[in-house]
């Protein structure tokens, strides 16, 4: 009986936690994800799929190349570029299913948001996973140089992203 009353008390704090969450960004979500870009009126430009689809080439590719993968690891190579795409294409849909959202937040209840972050959240998960799963027999034939490679080209870029510091986004 106290276990179940602590699980039930969790699992409230927990509700609790990402209800607060979810109607504390509601405000902020009515603004689009932009950049910054000499474009538009407010100086902001948004990504279009095209730019976004170049950029995963351009990862996919800086990745290929600097691992100088030896002809038996360029056997295993193909799955792991499968599963980054994959993982890119997620994150894009879900991006463009943001924007396209209607972001009033009094007309968005708190269950639905909480419940389509959780979707979000599966779906980013489940490519995860199988990015891993792909990656894995790769990394295994992969020497220490290559690893330390494969570290630095895969950390974020940009001028807030620093080596060794974290980087948060959202996730949904």
């Amino acid at each position: 009986m106290r276990r179940l009353l602590t699980t039930g008390a969790l699992a409230g704090l927990l509700s609790a936690g990402m209800l607060g969450s979810a109607l504390a960004q509601a405000p902020d979500a009515q603004k689009p994800m932009q950049v910054a870009h000499a474009g538009d009126r407010q100086g902001r430009h948004r990504l279009s799929a095209e730019d976004l689809q170049a950029f995963t080439d351009a990862r996919v590719a800086a990745l290929h190349a600097g691992l100088k993968l030896t002809p038996d690891q360029e056997k295993l190579w193909p799955p792991v570029e499968d599963a980054m795409r994959t993982l890119a294409k997620v994150r894009r849909d879900q991006r463009e299913a943001r924007r396209g959202r209607d972001r009033d937040p009094v007309a968005e209840a708190a269950p639905d948001a909480i419940r389509a972050r959780a979707d979000a959240l599966a779906a980013r998960s489940d490519a995860l996973r199988k990015l891993a799963d792909a990656s894995q027999p790769l990394y295994a034939t992969l020497d220490q140089a290559q690893k330390q490679r494969a570290a630095m080209l895969t950390q974020p870029m940009g001028p807030h992203h620093h080596p060794g510091m974290h980087r948060h986004h959202r996730d949904d």
